[in-house]
């Protein structure tokens, strides 16, 4: 099966010409680099949550305690976890839908996975030693950033470079989605970093904005990164591997392209409702919340159009449980869509605000939506890239699911309904007009769904351990020409999982 497709095809109908020579290996790199940083972002993960529910667990070192290593679990997470997700399906997806081999050659695609994870390492080492800028999403000292810069620039030459030799006459959605999120990325990361170096030879660095403006452009940042590296990039991954996995035409391709333009020109906005009550000016505060609800719309057109992709598809659920995977994430996906543009009106804002409720709306995106459609796009890829008959064990990754999804609704409840405990007894006034609970008891109060919240992300962490042991015995198993050489000895041999 090859990947041709052109404007209102789906990736899984062919071309009959033959397809090239593709550049397998520096995908199959970024996989396994992302496997190996999602266990350590759910590892410092889990680690942090358990510091929140005994604060001694730090034991007094300095490289352990919760300042300095909430920013790895964040950056491991998002970057290293999700980048390289991210660079793995994209410079796959481009490939086989360009029918073209990754432009710059091997060398440049070995530099970008060298060198984007050797920045994960600087960045993390840097947090540990308490070297950070102290601004969401972006702590790397500023002579790391630069190194980034640079990678992101080679990123973007292979990607573009490859959508220019493309033997397709059209570009599919997919890459669209991931177009846009390696040019904002890079727009977002130049403003937001702009700084004077105290000297060449310290990490620190005066920020070059100020103030309110500071705060105004780093959510501007922040938002924008979830909207285009945790979303748009993401979507792109939707659009190619839940056809591929259901053998189904894209539901809508006039949907896909409504869903991309408006997503684009809207999410851009959205980033002063991180600032509601705040010296921000009224008028930028209402814009960010109204460009927030409007984002429903393309949000759940993308959810629409990924779900309705399955029709005549649904049984395939039944059996394929990596596509499970990527079909719950679309649910969560529009959960999280809908739960945003809610927690951006001011009135609830003023409530949700600085809660562990904004935790768990962040977690179920991160999780639900990111870490399993990811988990979706690595079930299908594997056994591609290392020429296998099948997963080792399906049963297993049925468990994975299971166990990752319980774990997954564990967390969010119980920061639920920790934030909204939290946020009631923040405003709650006794009739003397004194508050009624200092700020001690409420941290009392929520000391049992910290616990809880701690369940449920050890639950994910042993679903990924579980897939990591699934995934390397999958590679260790008998090729695909192995099976087909030796299924003649045995009439009722089965594929690896069955």
């Amino acid at each position: 099966m090859t990947d041709a497709s052109i404007t209102y095809m789906a990736p899984h109908q062919l071309s009959t010409r033959l397809a090239p020579v593709y550049n397998e290996a520096i995908v199959r790199k970024f996989t396994i680099a992302t496997m190996f940083w999602g266990i350590v972002a759910f590892l410092v993960g889990c680690t942090i949550a358990a510091e929140l529910c005994w604060p001694g667990l730090s034991m007094g070192i300095s490289y352990l305690n919760f300042g300095r290593l909430r920013p790895v679990h964040t950056s491991a997470a998002i970057f290293a976890f999700g980048g390289n997700a991210l660079f793995a399906t994209s410079l796959y997806v481009v490939q086989r839908t360009c029918r073209a081999r990754l432009f710059g050659g091997a060398a440049l695609a070995e530099f970008l996975f060298w060198g984007y994870n050797f920045f994960i390492v600087m960045a993390a080492l840097s947090y540990v030693m308490g070297f950070s800028r102290s601004q969401e999403y972006s702590e790397p000292p500023w002579h790391v950033t630069i190194f980034l810069v640079i990678v992101w620039v080679c990123y973007a030459v292979v990607f573009v470079g490859t959508l220019l030799r493309r033997e397709e006459p059209h570009i599919y959605v997919a890459n669209w989605f991931y177009l846009a999120f390696i040019l904002t990325v890079a727009i977002l990361v130049l403003v937001n970093n702009a700084a004077v170096p105290v000297s060449l030879y310290s990490s620190h660095a005066y920020v070059a904005y100020g103030g309110v403006q500071n705060a105004l452009i780093q959510w501007w940042y922040g938002h924008n990164a979830v909207g285009f590296f945790l979303t748009a990039a993401f979507l792109g991954m939707m659009y190619y591997f839940i056809p591929k996995q259901a053998n189904r035409p894209v539901y809508s391709y006039r949907l896909s392209i409504v869903h991309f333009w408006s997503l684009i020109f809207m999410y851009i906005w959205a980033g002063p409702h991180h600032l509601h009550y705040t010296s921000l000016p009224d008028w930028t505060q209402t814009l960010g919340m109204a460009f927030s609800i409007m984002l429903w719309m393309p949000s759940w057109g993308g959810m629409i159009n990924g779900l309705m992709t399955l029709s005549g598809a649904w049984d395939k659920l039944r059996t394929d449980p990596a596509l499970r995977f990527s079909v719950t994430a679309v649910g969560f996906y529009g959960m999280s869509t809908f739960e945003g543009p809610v927690m951006s009106v001011r009135d609830v804002n003023a409530l949700a605000h600085y809660t562990d409720w904004v935790i768990g709306h962040v977690h179920s995106g991160a999780l639900g939506w990111v870490a399993f459609i990811s988990f979706g796009a690595i079930y299908y890829l594997v056994p591609v890239l290392w020429n296998r008959t099948g997963l080792y064990s399906k049963k297993l990754v049925a468990w994975h699911y299971w166990i990752a999804t319980l774990g997954i609704v564990f967390y969010m409840t119980s920061m639920w309904v920790a934030g909204i405990m939290q946020g009631l007894m923040w405003r709650a006034y006794d009739k003397f007009g004194f508050l009624q609970y200092s700020f001690v008891e409420s941290v009392n109060a929520v000391h049992p769904y910290y616990i809880i919240r701690l369940m449920g992300g050890l639950m994910f962490l042993v679903g990924a351990l579980i897939m990591v042991f699934n995934l390397v015995m999958t590679v260790r198993s008998r090729t695909t020409e192995e099976f087909a050489r030796t299924s003649q000895d045995y009439p009722d041999a089965v594929m690896a999982g069955e």
